[in-house]
């Protein structure tokens, strides 16, 4: 089984999410697993657009370099414009992350499996978990639900405080969120 992160925070986020999963489903093979939509602040970098995270479950016979193509080219045709480099990180119309892919271990150039971050995310952890709790990750040596339960454990104060201050500086007076004029997405 192949998992992957969805992730957007540019334009129509739900529709660009449904977007991606139609077009993986088309392309890349059957998704057979789907978690709850999430909505989280930005990780990495500041921006006033939350984003909407979620991970699905895909069945395919295609190697990891060619998904990991096609879920490109399906960035490029939804919108988004480039990748993020050297740990440089902007707002985006849409990113998939490939997670998981039958238990291998990849480390090339073009591609590290499973996806080296994905253990300090929650906006990863938390869907992933939803749809593959006991889905072994090869190199923590955990299933993905302990996984989450121990970011938890040592990230939690510090979500909720990163939490409260991402809804502090974005939020007006009336508690909804600022609108980006510079974004016309």
């Amino acid at each position: 089984m192949l998992y992957l992160s969805l992730g957007s925070n540019l334009g129509d986020r739900e529709a660009n999410l449904r977007t991606a999963v139609r077009m993986i489903s088309e392309r890349i093979g059957h998704v057979s697993a789907t978690s709850d939509i999430i909505e989280t602040e930005p990780a990495g970098f500041d921006s006033p657009n939350r984003f909407l995270n979620q991970a699905i479950g895909v069945e395919t016979s295609l190697t990891p370099e060619t998904v990991l193509e096609l879920t490109q080219a399906i960035e490029k045709e939804i919108g988004r414009k480039e990748k993020s480099h050297n740990g440089i990180y902007k707002d985006r119309i849409i990113d998939i992350d490939l997670l998981m892919y039958d238990g291998l271990v990849i480390n090339t150039d073009l591609l590290t499996l499973p996806h080296p971050q994905m253990e300090y995310r929650w906006f990863v952890l938390e869907p992933l978990a939803q749809i593959a709790p006991d889905e072994f990750h090869p190199v923590a040596g955990k299933n993905i639900r302990t996984m989450a339960d121990n970011y938890l454990e040592k990230h939690y104060e510090e979500y909720l405080k990163r939490k409260a201050i991402w809804e502090k500086t974005h939020k007006t007076t009336d508690n909804k969120p600022k609108k980006n004029e510079d974004n016309e997405n």
